[in-house]
């Protein structure tokens, strides 16, 4: 018969999972800088706020791979108020090589470590997951409409980063520029089976002072996004496949994103792999202030 105590420690481990499956459509942001904006007098409130007021259910908040006491402190406090709020919280990770094995992929590895013993550490403000944002495209010999020499590389890291979160009960997530969808069937089941989320970082489509009508930009994005999911998905049927979010950026729409969001949600009713949408990002809402 288990303990009390093991019954609560069990029920935490399982509770972000819990949180993951929970109706409806995502709706992240992402939030850089995370030691210079935690600084800030009522930064907690403030993001806060914007969650509340922007509908969104999840943030990913950079974690340096060492962080001081007192980021720490103002990590465990965000947690602590957007877990309140209903907000998950997911660690985000950074890297440009850590495709590559060695040092690279081994440092990543010690970061994702970090997230956990974060968490040992502080039990009751645990984060809910992990976000990779791995750029192996950023390099030169990466470069270029359809190189995908790396894919092989970048599926490792992801599997191996998937054992320490699998294990630790925590969400996985990783962001992906389109190139990584045109590759061939055996290319993108190898991506798509290789963690359970994957966000669609889907760039550039329009800019806000482009000229083009509200329903003009709406209509292009709808249009992109659906041809985006159908490629990803296409011949490969199974339920072990990521569910993709899609991605928007402040700078292609401007004031006009939360509509633009809102048609994504709209038109993406009913379709098993939309898990929703993310923007692109909390520090320019700041820079706007």
């Amino acid at each position: 018969m288990m303990s009390i105590p093991c019954a609560l420690l069990a029920l935490a481990l399982v509770l972000p999972a819990a949180a993951a499956d929970r109706s409806g459509p995502v709706h992240g942001l992402w939030v850089w800088k995370s030691s210079s904006v935690l600084q800030e007098p009522s930064a907690v409130e403030t993001l806060d706020q914007f969650c509340r007021s922007s509908a969104i259910t999840e943030i990913y908040i950079s974690v340096p791979s060492q962080y001081s006491a007192l980021e720490g402190l103002h990590l465990a406090q965000l947690i602590t108020q957007l877990h309140a709020s209903g907000v998950r919280v997911e660690a985000l990770l950074s890297s440009t090589n850590a495709d590559e094995p060695g040092a690279a992929r081994t440092k990543l590895l010690d970061h994702v470590q970090s997230i956990l013993q974060f968490n040992r550490q502080h039990p009751a403000q645990r984060f809910d997951g992990v976000h990779l944002d791995i750029e192996p495209q950023q390099r030169p010999e990466n470069k270029g409409p359809g190189n995908l020499e790396f894919l092989p590389g970048l599926v490792q890291a992801y599997r191996a980063v998937r054992v320490l979160t699998d294990r630790a009960g925590l969400t996985l997530n990783a962001d992906i520029q389109n190139k990584l969808l045109k590759g061939d069937l055996e290319q993108r089941r190898l991506l798509l089976s290789s963690v359970p989320r994957l966000t669609l970082m889907l760039y550039e489509l329009s800019a806000a002072d482009d000229g083009a009508s509200a329903a003009e930009k709406k209509d292009k994005l709808l249009q992109s996004s659906a041809n985006f999911l159908k490629l990803a998905y296409q011949d490969l049927p199974g339920p072990d496949l990521a569910r993709m979010a899609i991605a928007l950026r402040t700078p292609d729409y401007g004031a006009l994103l939360p509509q633009m969001l809102a048609a994504l949600d709209a038109a993406n009713v009913g379709n098993p792999h939309y898990l929703g949408w993310a923007r692109h990002s909390y520090n320019d809402v700041l820079k706007g202030q």
